[in-house]
């Protein structure tokens, strides 16, 4: 199937984001009657909230014992860590990928590996930078605890961050979704950690770029040992 030139810039917007851009829209037309250039400015704001709200159409690997980001962004750290304890995961460290999102990544995110929601914890705290370790702590953040149909069990945590203000989940417990559905957003920047089940080691390393329901973060079925990257 070709790709058309249009469709690689124009992409489907989520219905979460009609409302703000209408408003980013009806703010640009009364600039546009203030003075022109402050118009052309609200033009650019526009573009730009249409841009954020992106919904891509993602190809999302079907085999068996895959894992995918479930976020758009950068891997920002990766190491042991409790899980949150509103997650009923335990109380033993496991294996933590945080995929950090900027204000300009697609903020859609897609379940990494198809299962039943088994939790869904809101916690509310502070917004500090997302990138910052303390941030799965101590910020305001909503968390799934998954159990895959092979019993695996594994959690996604969704955090707000410096800028987000509203985490927004689309799923509740008892919901079975697939690899890469669609499980929530937020809004406009933040991160989300994903606790890897028991025995598996991750397949990205740090700095490494993610798109949701696209890249793998871990393949249950491997062996491989945790993989070691470089920039260049």
């Amino acid at each position: 199937m070709s790709v058309s030139m249009l469709s690689t810039f124009i992409k489907p917007m989520h219905p979460e984001g009609r409302k703000f851009v209408a408003i980013a829209a009806a703010i640009t037309l009364v600039l546009f009657l203030i003075w022109a250039p402050l118009g052309w400015i609200g033009t650019g704001l526009t573009v730009w909230v249409y841009y954020f709200f992106r919904d891509p159409v993602r190809v999302t690997p079907t085999r068996p014992g895959l894992m995918v980001s479930p976020a758009d962004g950068v891997v920002s750290l990766l190491e042991p860590a409790v899980p949150p304890m509103e997650l009923g995961l335990g109380d033993q460290p496991m294996t933590r990928v945080s995929v950090f999102m900027s204000v300009f990544n697609c903020h859609v995110n897609r379940l990494p590996m198809a299962g039943k929601i088994t939790k869904v914890a809101y916690h509310e705290g502070l917004f500090l930078n997302a990138s910052l370790d303390k941030a799965s702590k101590d910020n305001e953040r909503n968390g799934l605890a998954v159990e895959t149909p092979d019993g695996l069990r594994y959690g996604v945590v969704q955090i707000a961050g410096l800028v987000a203000r509203r985490i927004l989940c689309f799923v509740r417990e008892g919901d079975s979704l697939a690899t890469g559905e669609r499980f929530g957003l937020i809004r406009f920047g933040s991160r989300l950690d994903i606790y890897l089940p028991d025995g598996v080691d991750p397949m990205v390393c740090i700095g490494q770029t993610m798109i949701a329901g696209e890249t793998v973060i871990a393949d249950l079925l491997s062996r491989e040992a945790p993989r070691e990257g470089r920039g260049q």
